[in-house]
């Protein structure tokens, strides 16, 4: 590929179609609102971790939270480091302490925290790839980042992972997170095996023909179950996509999405986008659908999106109070790119970190929420949103829609048929009103999403109510009597256990 080719083709990341133009430091400066009163009391309030207890949180900055021993792991699954593991949880068990496994914690309602418990962060590299089996092995702990740059320098890419590089690979079969990759359901769809420490200290394999229960629970079950020390995945060629654009009313993404890959096999990647202004709010969308480039001989190697990044995150966070900003934002996306967009690889596509367009003001913070609904209802879905979350106090930044095929595999599954998922991402004040505002605004949207059929996702801030998470996963019970069944003693527990499973 020629070296012009090749800088056009970085042209094509997310992050470009956030935003793409210098001149956005003026346009943020001319429509940036300042606070005009006193936000009030801030949330949460001042956490201390008390004698001989340290103090985690996770990604909302919302749950600071006391725990007895912190260990982080760096090396291998080899017999030394799992016999380590088991110790420490015999540890945790004898002192009638909780036990939970983790890696980013990305999470943002302590699913991935026990709270005055033991927390095990693992941070790994290890990797072994299969080219004839199209299959690797990996620690748990190992970061997609990582994963991308050992299979892209073989030619291969993650088949499914979740949209960005910063998360532990265990950690994204916890939560059985989706991705760009198109027609998969969740990235537990391929996961072939994994290994996992037992609260009894046994190592158990667990796949669809070992332990096929376990397997099942484990997909999607936040860690409750066991500590997996090492998964083996399905992984496909890398490829040299380009990228189509179409622009269509909001209300006609569903059906449409759904359409478009049913006739048209070759497409590898797809996700869709919303115009967030409130004056149209949800009035217009764009689908990027990605197919294969006819020439295939030269893929690049992996890269980020560099400069394009920075640039982008000016826009994106300018948008806080502004249309002015987002109107700009969605011309970005839906006139420009369009025209200078060019070919990237599969692997460039994912391989970008969520601090690219971190939040750095500390009165803030981000939270998304995801929910999940029938292509053919979509259009009740964005009518909703359009009657729910403009009359919040709250800054929509971003929604982001995907493909999740029906997963009939986790006992906690989101996707009990093929669904949109609409990831969207909230700038909130941490304050008490804002948190109030959040979870006012969370139990609306929940509500009405499960009135059209659709289900929410469980790693975000627990601002559901006990029923809606039933009516949303109904086979909740069987997940906890599994639960009860694999743990008696309860030995892993973290914040969706405490909040929501134990209660049932």
């Amino acid at each position: 590929m020629s070296g012009a080719s090749r800088r056009k083709s970085s042209l094509t990341r997310r992050t470009l179609l956030v935003g793409g133009s210098a001149i956005a430091g003026a346009v943020a400066g001319r429509y940036l609102l300042k606070p005009s009163n006193d936000p009030g009391p801030l949330f949460p309030a001042e956490a201390r971790a008390g004698e001989g207890r340290a103090l985690l949180n996770d990604a909302s900055e919302l749950c600071p939270t006391p725990v007895a021993r912190h260990i982080t792991i760096t090396q291998r699954p080899e017999q030394a480091i799992v016999e380590a593991i088991r110790s420490a949880m015999a540890e945790a068990k004898t002192a009638g302490h909780s036990f939970i496994a983790s890696a980013a914690r990305h999470s943002m309602g302590a699913q991935s925290l026990a709270r005055n418990g033991s927390v095990l962060t693992l941070d790994q590299e290890w990797l072994e790839a299969d080219t004839a089996a199209r299959t690797y092995r990996v620690a748990a702990g190992a970061r997609w980042s990582t994963i991308i740059s050992r299979l892209d320098a073989i030619g291969f890419s993650p088949a499914v992972m979740q949209s960005n590089n910063d998360f532990g690979v265990a950690s994204t079969f916890a939560v059985n997170a989706h991705g760009w990759p198109v027609p998969f359901s969740g990235c537990g769809s391929t996961v072939r095996s994994i290994r996992m420490l037992m609260a009894d200290g046994a190592l158990v394999d667990c796949s669809r023909t070992s332990n096929s229960e376990l397997f099942n629970l484990a997909m999607g079950g936040y860690g409750l179950f066991g500590v997996i020390t090492e998964m083996e995945l399905d992984m496909v060629p890398n490829a040299l996509l380009e990228p189509r654009f179409e622009r269509l009313p909001g209300t006609a993404l569903g059906a449409r999405f759904a359409e478009v890959l049913a006739g048209d096999p070759s497409i590898q990647m797809a996700y869709g986008r919303m115009d967030i202004s409130l004056d149209r709010f949800f009035d217009d969308a764009l689908l990027i659908t990605y197919r294969p480039a006819d020439d295939q001989s030269a893929i690049p190697e992996a890269e980020g999106s560099g400069f394009a990044s920075r640039v982008a995150r000016d826009i994106f966070r300018a948008q806080l109070g502004s249309d002015g900003v987002k109107h700009f934002r969605w011309w970005t996306e839906a006139a420009l790119n369009p025209r200078i967009a060019g070919m990237a690889t599969r692997n460039s596509l994912m391989n970008e970190p969520v601090v690219t367009l971190d939040d750095r003001d500390p009165s803030r913070t981000d939270i998304l929420h995801e929910y999940f609904v029938a292509p053919a209802r979509f259009a009740e879905f964005v009518e909703a949103c359009k009657a729910v979350i403009p009359a919040s106090y709250q800054q929509l930044l971003n929604i982001t829609l995907r493909y999740v095929n029906t997963d009939r595999e986790s006992v906690l599954a989101y996707a009990g048929e093929p669904r949109i998922a609409a990831v969207m991402l909230f700038s909130q004040e941490k304050t008490v009103r804002g948190e109030a505002d959040m979870a006012r605004m969370t139990e609306a949207l929940i509500e009405r999403v499960i009135a059209i059929g659709g289900s929410y996702y469980l790693p975000y801030r627990p601002h559901a109510r006990l029923d809606q998470f039933e009516r949303a996963y109904p086979r909740a019970k069987a997940f906890v009597a599994g639960k009860k069944e694999a743990d008696p003693g309860l030995l892993f527990r973290n914040g969706l256990w405490d909040n929501y499973l134990s209660r049932i």
